[in-house]
């Protein structure tokens, strides 16, 4: 991060057991120097850069592929939040209420 490196969310070398809930890298991410909106923004529009997909993916907005989720509290006070979904969209349809 010091040398402005991009970082994205989502690995295939594991940090902790495949059975635990993925959102706890937003924990690592926070706690090794991103705030909680630098590692939210590294799941959406950073990954969408990274891949070159930045007209289509990373964002809501209209004519772009976009998932949703919301969670009870605020992920920007208490990134653990991510690790609690309540709601998931998936491409306009609500697959979890």
């Amino acid at each position: 991060m010091k040398k402005g490196v991009k970082i994205t969310f989502g690995t295939d070398v594991g940090g902790f057991a495949w059975t635990e809930n993925e959102a706890k890298e937003f924990i690592y991410m926070v706690k090794y120097g991103m705030s909680p909106m630098q590692a939210i923004q590294s799941a959406t529009t950073v990954g969408a850069q990274l891949l070159d997909q930045q007209d289509s993916l990373g964002a809501i907005e209209a004519g772009k592929f976009a998932d949703i989720v919301a969670v009870g509290g605020d992920p920007l006070q208490d990134i653990t939040e991510l690790q609690r979904v309540k709601f998931v969209m998936k491409a306009g349809e609500v697959v979890k209420q």
